[in-house]
Formats: C-alpha cells, sequence, structure tokens
C-alpha cells in the first residue's frame, strides 16, 4: 500500500517538475511579413460559404459533435468570417499566373486562432502538428479545413471526453504516425519546447535524461516507446502527463469563455 503511494507521489512529482521546465515556452514565431503585391496583379479567386449552414451538414454535425443547433451556426457564421478575411489577406497572384483557390481556413489563419483565441502559445512544432491531425482531404492533412473538420476539431477541444483528449494529444506527439511517441520524438518535442538563452551550453544533455524520465513513468510495458495504451495508462494515474511534451489543448478558462460567445451570438 505504501509502496502504490509512493509510486503515486513519484508520479505526481515527476510530472509537475516537467511542467516547471515547460514554463519556458517560445511565445511562438509570428506571422510570416505578407509579400509585397507585384504590380497589375489580381486577387485570389474568392470561394466564400453559402450564407446559412445546410440542414443536412446540421443534422451529420449534430450527431458527430457535442454541439447543439445554435452554436452550429454560431460556428459556421465565425467559419465564414475567418475564410473570407483570409482571401481578402491573401497575397496576389501575378498577370499570366493562375490565380490560388482558397477554400476553407488556411493554416496561417488556423495558428492566429489557435494562439489568439485559445492561447496555444506553444512550439512551431505541436502546433503544426494540431494542425495535420485536423481531418483534410479524403487521404486527411490536404489542403484547408472545411467547415465539417473545423466543427469536429473543435468539439473534441471543448467538449472532448477524456478518453478523446488523449487520443488527440497522442496523434499529435507520435509525429511520423506509426502508432507510438519513441525515444526520438520525445527529444524532439522536449528539445523545441526549451528556449535556449545565450550562452548556454548545448541542452541535449539534459533533454536526453528528461526523455529517460518520461519513459520510466510512462512506459508502462518497458519496451523503450509509448504506445497509445502506454500514454493512456499514465495519464489515467497521473492527468498531469496529457500535454507532457507540449501545450495541444486550451484551457478550461479559454475554452469556457469561447463556448459563451457561441451561446452570446
Amino acid at each position: 500500500m505504501a509502496d502504490n503511494k509512493n509510486h503515486q507521489i513519484s508520479m505526481a512529482a515527476s510530472a509537475i517538475a516537467m511542467r516547471g521546465i515547460r514554463i519556458f515556452l517560445s511565445a511562438g514565431k509570428a506571422a510570416a511579413e505578407r509579400r509585397a503585391s507585384p504590380p497589375r496583379a489580381r486577387r485570389p479567386k474568392t470561394v466564400v460559404p453559402g450564407n446559412k449552414l445546410q440542414f443536412n451538414v446540421a443534422e451529420m454535425l449534430l450527431k458527430e459533435t457535442k454541439f447543439d443547433k445554435n452554436e452550429l451556426d454560431a460556428l459556421f457564421t465565425m467559419y465564414r468570417k475567418l475564410v473570407t478575411s483570409a482571401q481578402n489577406a491573401a497575397p496576389t497572384s501575378v498577370i499570366g499566373q493562375p490565380a490560388a483557390k482558397i477554400d476553407g481556413i488556411d493554416q496561417n489563419t488556423f495558428r492566429d486562432v489557435m494562439h489568439n483565441t485559445f492561447d496555444l502559445v506553444t512550439e512551431d512544432i505541436v502546433l503544426d502538428r494540431v494542425w495535420l491531425t485536423w481531418e483534410r482531404g479524403i487521404n486527411g492533412g490536404e489542403g484547408a479545413l472545411k467547415f465539417e473538420a473545423w466543427a469536429r476539431g473543435l468539439s473534441v477541444l471543448l467538449r472532448g471526453t477524456d478518453e478523446e483528449k488523449k487520443s488527440h494529444c497522442f496523434a499529435v506527439y507520435d509525429l511520423n504516425n506509426d502508432g507510438y511517441i519513441t525515444r526520438d520524438e520525445m527529444f524532439t518535442l522536449l528539445k523545441n519546447s526549451l528556449l535556449k538563452q545565450p550562452g548556454d551550453e548545448d541542452p541535449d544533455e539534459g533533454v536526453r535524461d528528461l526523455v529517460e524520465l518520461v519513459l520510466r513513468k510512462m512506459d508502462i510495458d518497458k519496451d523503450g516507446k509509448l504506445s497509445i495504451d502506454d500514454y493512456k495508462q499514465a495519464v489515467k494515474q497521473e492527468p498531469l502527463l496529457l500535454e507532457a511534451f507540449g501545450q495541444c489543448l486550451p484551457s478550461k478558462r479559454h475554452a469556457a469563455a469561447f463556448i459563451k460567445t457561441l451561446v452570446n451570438k
């Protein structure tokens, strides 16, 4: 009994230590500067979503998400504004070249929403992985976010079950999508989360030590890598380990504030 209690305390202490290290997260890189418009250029073709959410889409999302009809309508209005804003800000194309077609939420807009609305001030590698895990295209990871994918993704971020959030975070951390978080992936994620100061020694050794600490606490079957089952069991024992390798979920405060804006629309 005492051993089990000591193990739980050790898990919690390790998780808190890891969270402490992660205080020094980079604030995220500023959006790339817009290129100057070339002479005699034209705007990309505008592809504006319809004014109202289609009935069949709404019925489908009512079953697949945790939003009600009014919230879906509010989300769709927001989606239209984001798409239109991105189209208006897009660089122009040179005469003779086909205009880019913007149809959905692009990656820059997605980044801005995650940063400014949900305060996901996290590493670029993590934010890129959040973007890549959202459903896009027939095979996934293709093009811009359509409304259906936008609503499903936000449903997990804002109202997802514990299991859904664990699966989401694991998918973000599984950099090569092979079903495991390996030592190399942990090293990449943790090293990118540390803000290196001028004059600091190379932090690689410290990061490797941290990786070994993580494995001792989370690698349940001791095979040197984390499976989804390892990860879920470890997080069940110590919830602080949910975002051990980088912030990929909004805080409860920011999630509640966003949902409140949907209700008030």
